[in-house]
C-alpha cells in the first residue's frame, strides 16, 4: 500500500494499532515471573504458553493461571496438559484448606477433560493420574484423604521420572499440602526442603522452589533457614502479588517488621493495580491479605496512626474481586489487631463484621476472629454480659467448624473460647480458675502451628497468659511465660513491654534494662506515645 495515499483517519488508525502493538509488547517484556521450564508434548507455541502458565501457577496467581491454561488449550487443542493445569489451578492454595464446592466442581471437569484428550506421554498421563486422585469421588471422600492420595501419588511419580524437577517441585508442594500440624519435628516441611533446596541450586530464577521453600520453613525452630528464599522470592516474580507477600511469612516468624511491611506494602500495589483493571471498585483478596500483615507489622512498631490508615482504606470496600477466605479472614482480623495491640478492650468489644455483604457464613473460622476479639475485650473491660454472649457464639462456630470436619480451625476456635473463658473468670473473681484455663489455652496453642492466612494469633495465648500472671502479682512466673512466648512470637511489642514489666516488679533490674531497652529500640519509629513506651524510657533514664 502507498502511504502517500493514506487519509488522517487511516494515519490514525495505524498509530494507534501500533501503540497498542507496543504496549502489549511491553507489558510481555516488563513481565518477571521467573523461569520455569516444563517440557509437555505440545505443539512449541503451546509450549512457550504453558511454561508462564507454571509460572504463575507457582506463584498462586490462580485467576491469570486460569487465563493462561486456557489460551495454552485454544493454541493447541490436543494438550492435554493444558487441561492438568487447569485441575491444578482448581486446587487453589492447597496450603489453605480445601477448595470450594464450586472449584472441586470446575477442577473435577478439568481432569476428566484432561483424562479424555489423554497425554502424548506415559509421564503426562502419570501426571494427569496423579491430580486425578485429588479430585476424584469428592462428593464421598473427605480432603484430607484425597489429598494423601495426591501426594503418595506424587511420590510415585518423582520415584519414575527422577530428572524431572517439576514433579519434585509438586510433590514438595504435596508434602506442605499434607503437614500435621501438631508434628513439631516438621517431618514433611524438612522432607520437602530437603528436595527444593537442591533443585533451587540448579534453578535458582524458579519461581515455585522459592516459594515452596518459604512454606517449608514457616515455623518457629527452621524460619531462619527460609531467609535465603524470603530474600529472593520477590526480586525472582516481582510481577506476581504473592511472590511479593510470601518473604513476609519468614520475616514475620523472625520479628523483621519493616522487612515484611516493605514486601506486603508492594505485593498490596500489585494487586490493587490488577484488580483496578479486573474488578474496578472492589477490594483485592491478595491486597487485603497483605495489608493484614502490614497491620500486624506496623502495630509491633507501635505506629498506629499507619496501621489506621490501612485500616480505614479497607472501610471503604463492600466487595472484593474473589470471595477468598484470606479475604474474609483479613477483613476480621486486621480491625481487632488494631484494638487488641493497642489494649483498647471496650473497642475491641464493640467490634462488628465488615462489610456486611461478604457471605459470612461461608467463612466461620473467619468470624470466630472478631468474634474472639469481642470477647477478650469485653471480659478484659468489665463487660460480663457481652463476653458471655461472645463464648456462646465461639461454642456455635466451633461446632460449626467440627461437623464441617474442618478439625484445624475448630481447634483453634476452642483456643480462642478458652481464653476468654479464662479471662471471664478471672473478671469474676475465680483466680486460680481462671488460670488454670489460660494455661490450657497457651499449651493448646504450643501443640499446633498457625495458619498460612495470618501472621500470628491476634494475641499469642501464652502472652496473654503471662499478663494474666502480672495481673495476680506473679512477676517472675510472668517473666518466665513472656520469654517462653518469645521464642514462637519473637520481637512482639508487647512480648518486650510484658517482659520488661515482669522483671522489674520481679527485681531482676539487668533483664529489665535489657526489654526495656529492646523496646525503645523497636518503637523508634512510632507514630504514637505508647504508654509502655514511656514507663520504659523512664525506667531507663533512672537505671
Amino acid at each position: 500500500m502507498n502511504r502517500r495515499n493514506w487519509s488522517p483517519m487511516t494515519f490514525g488508525i495505524v498509530a494507534i494499532a501500533l501503540l497498542v502493538l507496543a504496549a502489549g509488547t511491553y507489558a510481555q517484556q516488563t513481565e518477571k515471573l521467573g523461569k520455569v521450564q516444563f517440557e509437555v508434548s505440545c505443539t512449541p507455541a503451546a509450549q512457550a504458553q504453558f511454561n508462564r502458565a507454571v509460572a504463575l501457577l507457582h506463584s498462586f496467581w490462580f485467576p491469570e493461571a486460569a487465563k493462561a491454561f486456557t489460551a495454552v488449550a485454544q493454541t493447541d487443542s490436543a494438550c492435554a496438559m493444558a487441561h492438568w493445569g487447569m485441575a491444578m489451578t482448581m486446587m487453589g492454595n492447597p496450603l489453605a484448606g480445601p477448595p470450594s464446592p464450586k472449584a472441586l466442581k470446575d477442577g473435577s471437569a478439568a481432569a476428566e477433560r484432561a483424562k479424555s484428550a489423554g497425554g502424548q506421554t506415559a509421564r503426562e498421563r502419570d501426571y494427569i493420574a496423579a491430580i486425578d486422585q485429588f479430585y476424584r469421588d469428592a462428593d464421598k471422600v473427605e480432603h484430607r484423604s484425597r489429598a494423601l492420595a495426591y501426594e503418595k501419588a506424587m511420590e510415585q511419580l518423582t520415584q519414575r521420572y527422577p530428572d524431572d524437577r517439576e514433579a519434585a517441585i509438586f510433590y514438595a508442594l504435596a508434602l506442605n499440602m499434607t503437614l500435621v500440624p501438631t508434628d513439631k519435628t516438621y517431618a514433611n516441611q524438612l522432607k520437602a526442603a530437603r528436595t527444593l533446596e537442591k533443585v533451587f541450586a540448579e534453578q535458582p530464577e524458579h519461581p515455585g522452589v522459592a516459594h515452596y521453600l518459604i512454606h517449608s520453613y514457616d515455623f518457629p525452630p527452621i524460619a531462619n533457614q527460609g531467609l535465603p528464599a524470603a530474600r529472593r522470592y520477590a526480586a525472582i516474580a516481582p510481577s506476581a502479588p504473592h511472590a511479593l507477600h510470601m518473604p513476609s511469612h519468614i520475616f514475620t516468624r523472625l520479628g523483621y517488621w519493616e522487612e515484611s511491611i516493605a514486601t506486603n506494602r508492594n505485593s498490596a500495589n500489585v494487586a490493587r493495580d490488577e484488580v483496578n483493571v479486573t474488578h474496578p471498585g472492589s477490594g483485592s483478596y491478595n491486597a487485603l491479605h497483605a495489608m493484614d500483615y502490614m497491620v500486624y507489622g506496623y502495630l509491633q512498631l507501635a505506629q498506629d496512626r499507619t496501621a489506621a490508615a490501612v485500616l480505614e482504606e479497607t472501610k471503604g470496600y463492600k466487595t472484593v474481586d474473589v470471595e477468598h477466605f484470606a479475604a474474609a479472614y483479613a477483613f476480621a482480623a486486621m480491625p481487632a489487631r488494631y484494638a487488641l495491640e493497642r489494649r483498647r478492650w471496650s473497642d475491641a468489644a464493640a467490634l462488628t463484621l465488615h462489610p456486611p455483604q461478604l457471605s459470612w457464613t461461608k467463612f466461620p473460622q473467619a468470624e470466630a476472629v472478631a468474634v474472639f476479639a469481642r470477647g477478650l475485650g469485653a471480659a478484659r473491660s468489665g463487660d460480663v454480659a457481652e463476653a458471655r454472649r461472645a463464648m456462646g457464639r465461639l461454642e456455635a462456630l466451633r461446632d460449626t467448624l467440627t461437623q464441617a470436619k474442618n478439625a484445624y480451625w475448630a481447634g483453634q476456635t476452642e483456643i480462642q473460647r478458652l481464653v476468654v473463658s479464662a479471662w471471664l473468670t478471672l473478671a469474676e473473681g475465680k483466680r486460680e480458675d481462671g488460670l488454670a484455663l489460660m494455661q490450657s489455652a497457651a499449651e493448646r496453642e504450643d501443640a499446633t502451628e498457625k495458619h498460612p492466612v495470618t501472621p500470628g494469633p491476634l494475641v499469642p495465648a501464652r502472652e496473654l497468659l503471662a499478663e494474666m500472671l502480672l495481673e495476680l502479682k506473679q512477676p517472675a512466673q510472668a517473666l518466665r511465660e513472656f520469654e517462653a512466648s518469645h521464642k514462637v512470637e519473637p520481637n512482639r511489642f508487647h512480648g518486650l513491654a510484658g517482659a520488661a514489666r515482669a522483671a522489674e516488679l520481679a527485681g531482676d533490674a539487668a533483664k529489665a534494662k535489657t526489654y526495656y531497652t529492646q523496646l525503645v529500640a523497636l518503637a523508634a519509629k512510632a507514630d504514637t506515645e505508647r504508654p509502655e513506651v514511656q514507663r520504659a524510657k523512664a525506667f531507663l533514664t533512672k537505671n
